[in-house]
């Protein structure tokens, strides 16, 4: 074997521990929401078992992804599928708590449609390159994550305010980071226009 054979990188299996992760909330997303279906959002226990299976589901996104950069194992599978787990699992906790009173539809609607469209601009750009999740991006995520989980898990009346007011938090940042998003698509595209 040569000096340049030997430099030469395997391809990475589609089937490896990250892709793994990222099936297994896919999977879960369906089991999520049929829990918050049993809980009609006033069974304490099934809100409980929900929230888990959010919290855990949500877990899985930090871990798939710091394994993937940690060993080499980016797909191009993953690159598409992890997006589409993470807005199924987050679209499908925002369209419930408002389905069932806890979460006014205009909060779901902003963000699903941030969420929607750096999705398809990330898609338009991505043959000009990739746009990155930004810090902002990242405390945007761990906002959503932390406010649905709020919502989901059955607290006491004197705690139960306090979630609306991640919530907002959240939905600012969304919108902000949405905005900045949109500036890097187009400083991408640029190039390619002229």
């Amino acid at each position: 074997m040569t000096g340049a054979e030997s430099t030469v990188a395997a391809p990475v299996p589609l089937l490896n521990a990250a892709n793994v992760l990222t099936a297994v909330r896919l999977v879960l997303v369906p089991v999520f929401a049929a829990t918050v279906v049993a809980s009609a959002m006033s069974h304490a226990g099934w809100r409980m078992a929900a929230c888990v299976i959010f919290v855990v589901a949500s877990a899985t996104d930090l871990v798939d992804g710091w394994i993937a950069r940690r060993f080499g194992l980016v797909t191009s599978l993953g690159k598409v599928a992890d997006p589409i787990a993470d807005k199924a699992l987050t679209g499908a906790a925002l369209v419930l708590l408002s389905w069932y009173d806890r979460l006014p539809w205009w909060v779901t609607v902003v963000i699903l449609a941030r969420e929607l469209g750096i999705t398809a601009l990330r898609f338009w750009v991505i043959r000009h390159g990739v746009i990155a999740a930004s810090r902002g991006g990242k405390v945007k995520t761990a906002l959503q994550i932390l406010a649905i989980t709020w919502y989901l898990w059955p607290m006491p009346e004197a705690l139960a305010p306090v979630g609306p007011w991640i919530m907002g938090a959240a939905v600012v940042v969304t919108v902000v980071t949405g905005f900045d998003y949109i500036a890097q698509a187009l400083r991408l595209r640029r190039p390619a226009a002229r």
